[in-house]
């Protein structure tokens, strides 16, 4: 299978599990959200780690740690999915799923405002007019909510941001997530540990069921990353941009038709503008992309 097709279809295996995990964080309560996400660290170390040993794949390691730099990058991105999944779940497991949907929807116009603000890139007409209806949003969800839409703008920074750092790291699926979590381990042991010694951890406390539950929050947190991982580095950011939408939609039909969250008129209004924005946004890049291929395929006349 062609390297970009394989790419692709991990794309939309990742973002269709992570479309679907506000069905799977209620299921854990009467955990907190720390206890969770302490939990999801540890497990997917583990899940990785197998991974890794059913595939025999140990000689990246020495290899990784003699170059800091990327050592450096991991850490960063160890750092930045930590607030992603710690927001992520604060979000679902309190009734504001459609909110973290928004970040999501929010996050290729922040990637964009990235490449200005990072990679001094420029652009285009359309895509500072999608940029500026994607603040128009933000502003009427600010009238609508009474407060800055906080959650959706953590998790599009903090998810943009990770994909770039992911980007520039160019290390595999596996082991980029096995040094993550590793960098991650020993604070949510101790949280856990914490919790055990003030008698107020629910791992085994609630029954056989919720405790493999907990452990799978491992599992599901390995796997679409990994996929993540495997599509972001075959696949171009154009077409990883398509694709993202994917996550953003499920997540957003589960907290309107599943979790029954109110959505006043001045909230459609809201995510109507972004959408609007967001179509605005891939007709532009898709036209890009079109005429840059017209012009490579071009003859060159002497």
């Amino acid at each position: 299978m062609p390297e970009t097709r394989r790419g692709v279809l991990y794309g939309i295996a990742a973002y269709t599990m992570w479309g679907l995990f506000p069905l799977y964080w209620p299921l854990l309560k009467p955990s907190g959200a720390l206890e969770i996400l302490a939990h999801r660290i540890a497990w997917s170390l583990v899940a990785v780690v197998v991974i890794l040993a059913v595939r025999r794949h140990w000689s990246w390691f020495g290899e990784l740690l003699r170059t800091p730099r990327k050592l450096g990058l991991l850490t960063l991105a160890a750092a930045l999915i930590t607030v992603n999944w710690g927001v992520y779940i604060y979000a679902v497991n309190t009734g504001h799923v459609v909110e973290s949907a928004l970040g999501y929807f929010i996050n290729p116009l922040v990637s964009v405002l990235f490449g200005v603000l990072l990679l001094k890139e420029r652009l285009r007409p359309w895509q500072w007019g999608a940029v500026g209806l994607g603040v128009v949003a933000v502003v009427v969800l600010t009238l609508d909510y009474g407060r800055l839409p906080w959650i959706a703008l953590v998790l599009a920074a903090s998810f943009g941001t990770y994909g770039l750092v992911k980007k520039i790291a160019k290390v595999g699926a596996a082991e980029s997530m096995t040094i993550e979590t590793l960098v991650l381990l020993l604070p949510a042991l101790g949280y856990l540990l914490y919790l055990e010694q003030q008698g107020t951890a629910t791992f085994g406390s609630t029954g056989p069921g919720h405790a493999m539950l907990l452990v799978g929050a491992g599992v599901i947190t390995a796997v679409p990353l990994l996929c993540f991982t495997s599509a972001a580095i075959r696949v171009p950011l154009t077409m990883m941009g398509l694709l993202q939408y994917i996550a953003p939609v499920l997540q957003f039909i589960v907290g309107v038709f599943v979790a029954h969250e109110v959505m006043p008129p001045s909230r459609w209004i809201g995510f109507a503008i972004v959408w609007i924005a967001l179509s605005l946004f891939t007709w532009d890049s898709l036209r890009a992309a079109h005429q840059a291929r017209r012009t490579a395929l071009e003859p060159v006349t002497v």
